[in-house]
């Protein structure tokens, strides 16, 4: 490709007047600071300022023979922007809410009952039962670890855990009657 058949290369005719191919770069040269200023107060991020003008003059680079026949190409070059700008802030808060789901708010009530039906239900056992359940159950230790702390062996962890799974499950049918 030679220079004067490249998009955007600066031609002139024989009386010196420079052709459309050339005022796609003089427009660029008029225009992209006024609107990266302009994108930075929009955006408040000159990162994605640079990114949407970039994108913005790609746009009307590929079109320029029919933007460059237009009244107005500033108007069309803003317009772009903007429909680039709007079109990315959709994506980002599609892409928020998928990721970010509002979780439905847990029942304060049902939580403070559920935290006393427990607690009512690990009284209820002997403590060493009480302490194997808490350890293997609820905190998530293996019998191995409880057995250590606890100074016993890992098969009366196991024991007492299944004992106290046990009485539990008694107490919950005996309540529900």
């Amino acid at each position: 490709m030679t220079e004067r058949s490249r998009p955007g290369a600066v031609s002139q005719t024989p009386t010196g007047v420079a052709t459309a191919e050339a005022s796609f770069e003089d427009f660029f040269e008029s225009e992209h600071r006024t609107l990266f200023r302009r994108m930075c107060l929009i955006t408040n991020s000159p990162s994605e300022a640079e990114e949407l003008m970039q994108d913005a003059f790609m746009n009307l680079w590929e079109r320029w023979d029919r933007v460059a026949a237009m009244q107005d190409p500033t108007g069309y070059l803003y317009r772009t922007t903007m429909n680039l700008f709007r079109k990315r802030y959709r994506h980002a808060i599609v892409a928020a809410r998928t990721t970010f789901r509002a979780e439905p708010q847990a029942d304060a009530v049902a939580l403070v009952e559920a935290r006393t039906a427990v607690s009512e239900a690990l009284a209820a056992l002997s403590p060493r039962q009480r302490a194997a359940i808490v350890l293997t159950d609820l905190i998530g230790f293996s019998s191995d670890e409880a057995a250590k702390m606890l100074g016993v062996r890992p098969g009366t962890i196991r024991s007492l855990a299944s004992q106290g799974r046990t009485a539990i499950r008694g107490s919950q049918t005996e309540g529900s009657r």
